[in-house]
């Protein structure tokens, strides 16, 4: 009886041995193929379709706003990150190229527009008289599309920015992770 013990505990060890090899063959295989993946070269088009939906909602209850920023090379996100450091200016990222969603096609900014058409970052303003600040319900009618808001984050406040992640974080994205073309009907 113990001979049958002992061969069940190799076999079981054996089966398990065998599982964790495949499972990490697979990943393995997974990930060099991910590394291939080209970097997007413009907005995901969900998050394009997201942002032109915002663009309509916000427009329907008098909040006039623009898309200020989108996708973003590498390049130009060094460039953003230089500014205020190596670059006269002030500082306005804190994401090199390849750590901001914008440079993987999904993340925009936004601005609200004057009546005279100039842009502006007013946080109080309340143009469609509705007693709450425009930048904040774009803010909420971005979060019920599946954004994320910059103007949210713990410490340092990016209220323009708006991201779409897909559950998937930077680091993912820097392994090669990209979300699919087309989002599952719920």
């Amino acid at each position: 009886m113990k001979r049958f013990w002992v061969g069940l505990n190799i076999a079981f060890w054996l089966v398990i041995g065998g599982l964790i090899f495949v499972w990490v063959h697979n990943e393995l295989e997974s990930k060099e193929e991910r590394q291939e993946r080209p970097l997007p070269e413009g907005l995901h088009p969900i998050v394009e379709e997201k942002s032109n939906q915002l663009l309509e909602r916000v427009e329907k209850i008098g909040i006039p706003i623009i898309i200020s920023d989108s996708f973003r090379s590498i390049e130009s996100q060094d460039v953003l990150y230089d500014k205020g450091r190596s670059i006269e200016g002030s500082i306005v990222t804190y994401a090199r190229g390849g750590q901001s969603y914008h440079n993987y096609g999904l993340a925009i900014d936004f601005v609200l527009l004057n009546s005279d058409g100039t842009i502006s970052y007013d946080l109080q303003r309340d143009l469609n008289g509705n007693d709450e600040p425009d930048w904040f319900e774009v803010v909420r009618i971005a979060k019920d599309l599946g954004f994320l808001s910059g103007a949210e984050w713990p410490g340092f406040k990016d209220y323009p920015h708006l991201e779409y992640t897909f559950g998937l974080s930077i680091r993912d994205l820097q392994n090669g992770w990209r979300p699919e073309d087309k989002m599952d009907e719920k």
